[in-house]
């Protein structure tokens, strides 16, 4: 039945549909997180430049997350009521043009403004691509689907990583990467204007029912396991952009680590976490719940962030980062989208996904410059760390007290999708 269902728009597709977004928007996340992750390994080029104090270098991941958090909500609304895929690409291919003039900025005001554009143009993103992702996916393969296109998180982390230390070790500026990444992000943009589509059928079925649902953003904070997976995500990605904007600063002046063995030991925590993510969203699926993994992934994700700098040891911290890419946001993800597509109103889903993400990514604006601040005051990076693991208690916390029914039990739903 489900089969069918599919049929009507996929008869001669070798490959479905469905599988085919899954890909491509797994390379738009190579493509945001390799645009953000250049930045932090010139760090320190950056803050020599322009004389900056750890609290003013935090500041400028703060003010690209305002940017993509406050985008969240009206890309969302502003999918759902004039096309997911019209807010999509355009953010896409723009994002990528202002990383390259970004690039060419001489001064500190000019550089934070461009990479505040970066951060707006990606904001268009998450909402419209989880929307259409949500509608293509079958819902017994929702998890999974959702945590192959979450990887690609992991994938652009490690890649921009790797671009940006090995230009400057090849003695480059440590501008070139911003020129260099704009290539491939505006090519992946020109990829999902071809590939993707929007759902006309279910649009034109519910046109009534979106006008009246997509604009009241009050139904989604009346229901509790909505709220409660807000709350859940805000202290993960809280956690999660400590380590991804102080890591490779951490490790250069706590650790003495530098140059390409900065990308290798930060690259750890991207690389265990493609095949954890994929691994605990396939048990979740087969649960037909995501409460019980979160229970596991959260308390986990907490020790292992905490192990980072709560021990002077090497293996020590390769075990914690690597725990942490098991058990950490890029993991617990893909598990709380399932939550969400489960409870958010089927015809708001660009929005839904919108305002979860905007709240989630409030920790990414308070995580890099509180860092910063908290390093400033103690002279140490470590109360920052500790300040993110007392945030994932009470994540876990939240995560405990969601209701969920068995989604295996609604085979009127899979055949549906």
């Amino acid at each position: 039945m489900g089969k069918q269902a599919h049929s009507n728009g996929e008869k001669k597709e070798l490959i479905p549909y469905w599988f085919k977004a899954v890909i491509v928007f797994f390379l738009g996340w190579i493509a945001i997180y390799a645009t953000r992750a250049i930045l932090n390994p010139v760090m320190d080029n950056i803050q020599n430049e322009f004389s900056l104090s750890a609290s003013q270098l935090g500041m400028i991941s703060s003010i690209f997350f305002i940017g993509y958090a406050g985008l969240n909500i009206p890309s969302g609304i502003l999918g759902d009521k004039i096309g997911k895929k019209k807010v999509l690409v355009p953010g896409i291919i723009l994002f990528g043009i202002f990383a390259a003039i970004a690039g060419t900025m001489s001064s500190f005001f000019l550089f934070v403004l461009m990479w505040l554009l970066v951060g707006i143009f990606q904001g268009f993103y998450y909402g419209p691509q989880y929307g259409l992702s949500s509608e293509a996916i079958p819902k017994k393969h929702l998890t999974l689907g959702s945590a192959i296109i979450n990887s690609g998180m992991a994938f652009g982390l490690s890649a921009g990583y790797y671009l940006s230390t090995f230009t400057i070790q090849a003695g480059m500026s440590w501008r070139t990467p911003f020129y260099i990444i704009a290539i491939p992000v505006v090519i992946i943009g020109l990829l999902m204007w071809w590939i993707i589509k929007e759902n006309p059928k279910k649009r034109e079925a519910n046109t009534t029912e979106v006008k009246k649902e997509k604009l009241k953003l009050s139904v989604l904070f009346k229901n509790r396991n909505l709220i409660l997976s807000y709350i859940t995500i805000f202290s993960s990605i809280y956690g999660f952009f400590v380590v991804v904007t102080w890591l490779p600063y951490y490790l250069q002046h706590a650790r003495g680590i530098e140059g390409s063995a900065v990308a290798t030991v930060s690259s750890l925590v991207p690389w265990a976490a493609i095949p954890a993510s994929i691994l605990f969203s396939w048990i979740a699926d087969r649960l037909g719940k995501s409460r019980p993994v979160l229970l596991v992934m959260l308390p986990m994700s907490l020790i292992s962030l905490v192990s980072i700098v709560a021990f002077d040891n090497m293996t020590v911290l390769y075990i914690a980062l690597i725990g942490y890419g098991i058990f950490g946001k890029l993991s617990t993800n893909p598990v709380l989208v399932a939550v969400v597509a489960d409870n958010a109103p089927k015809s708001s889903y660009s929005t839904a996904f919108g305002v979860y993400n905007f709240i989630g990514m409030c920790g990414s604006i308070l995580a890099p410059y509180l860092t910063g601040f908290l390093t400033d005051i103690t002279g140490s990076l470590n109360m920052g760390f500790y300040f993110a693991g007392f945030l994932l208690i009470i994540g876990t916390i939240a995560a405990s007290l969601i209701r969920e029914d068995d989604r295996r039990k609604k085979p009127d739903e899979i055949a549906a999708a």
